[in-house]
């Protein structure tokens, strides 16, 4: 089965108790979740594209207007996904239907392509499994929706108990950043901070704190060896507001420098350094892009790093989270809501929450 044979049905109802607001709409760099969605599937030849939501407004039509989406909506409001389900199922005419969530920001439509190879014979659901499975990004058969309609007229809203009633299937993913999906504020700014280095050609993560002496450093020195045993090279930009001076007095890097030169590079036969002079403090960012055989540059930096920003506290200073902070890592716990909270001397956790936000498709978080 081809994409050209199937429908879509973009799931999106609308309660958001957990994040508190409306999360269709959560936008970043002028692009809400939802409409990020529609406009990545449009790219793709689907029989029929649908919007199930529970209840029509005038910014959701003109999302579906501009997006070729069919308006679904809900006939009995509060009853879930799955009353989204069962009503997008029952207005297509293709056999199967694609279903998936509109707060999956980074889920690529063109990588579930295995679950329309993997519908054969009479199974009626194929899911995705990373680590878990999901029930939000899975090909559904067009006639499941009166199993579903028999469902909630029982009371019932869970997928699962449907879905295990039926022949169903598995493909595995790798990727479980794939599936990410958001449900509250601290998730949508870990989303974020991925998003943020999306249109990089090298990603880059700022280590910061609210003061010095936090442990920025040390905190680096432990991630890079777990950076480097997932494959990924690192180079690191530090910004230091007491200045520096990292020649000998007497070197000829030094005499030149004496004698007047701006800059002064030296490069020897595995490697190279370059030492520029500026009136004004250099933007970091800029001067990570200069690295190169890197796949990453991690900048250490109290103040003048970029997104995504980790933010690392020790009972030093107040803890005044940035509003770029895509996660904390404290010690002891502060009992965080806004942002994700982890250990500070976690460095595993470290590595694996960097390289989400580099967007390495080898790791999720």
């Amino acid at each position: 089965m081809e994409f050209s044979d199937a429908s879509l049905l973009i799931i999106a109802g609308g309660k958001s108790s957990r994040m508190g607001r409306d999360k269709r709409f959560l936008s970043y760099d002028g692009e809400g979740l939802l409409e990020r969605l529609a406009r990545r599937a449009a790219a793709l030849p689907f029989a029929e594209r649908c919007l199930c939501v529970e209840e029509r407004t005038p910014a959701l039509q003109d999302i579906a207007e501009r997006y070729g989406l069919t308006l679904v909506e809900d006939g009995v409001q509060g009853r879930g996904p799955m009353e989204g389900l069962m009503r997008g199922l029952s207005k297509i005419e293709a056999g199967y239907a694609l279903a998936v969530s509109c707060d999956m920001p980074f889920l690529e439509l063109e990588a579930l392509s295995p679950l329309l190879k993997a519908a054969k014979g009479g199974c009626q659901v194929v899911l995705p499994r990373a680590g878990r499975r999901q029930p939000l990004a899975a090909l559904y058969r067009r006639d499941l929706s009166a199993r579903f309609a028999e469902a909630l007229a029982r009371g019932e809203r869970k997928l699962g108990i449907v879905i295990d009633s039926v022949p169903h299937a598995y493909v595995d993913f790798p990727d479980a950043a794939l599936f990410f999906n958001v449900n509250t504020v601290a998730d949508w700014h870990l989303a974020s901070g991925r998003m943020a280095n999306e249109r990089r050609s090298r990603p880059l993560v700022t280590i910061s704190a609210p003061v010095s002496n936090t442990g920025k450093t040390t905190f680096i020195e432990r991630v890079l060896p777990e950076l480097r045993a997932r494959g990924i090279r690192v180079g690191v930009v530090k910004g230091d507001c007491h200045g520096y001076d990292v020649d000998e007095r007497g070197k000829d890097s030094w005499r030149f420098k004496e004698a007047g030169a701006a800059g002064v590079a030296v490069v020897s036969p595995n490697g190279y350094f370059i030492e520029q002079r500026t009136e004004t403090r250099a933007d970091l960012a800029a001067i990570a892009a200069r690295l190169t055989d890197v796949d990453l540059v991690l900048i250490e930096s109290r103040r003048h790093g970029t997104a995504p920003r980790i933010e690392l506290f020790r009972e030093r200073g107040e803890l005044t989270l940035p509003c770029d902070a895509a996660a904390c890592f404290t010690k002891p716990q502060q009992g965080l809501t806004e942002v994700r909270e982890y250990a500070l001397d976690d460095a595993a956790k470290a590595a694996e929450v960097i390289a989400f936000l580099m967007g390495n498709k080898r790791i999720g978080v």
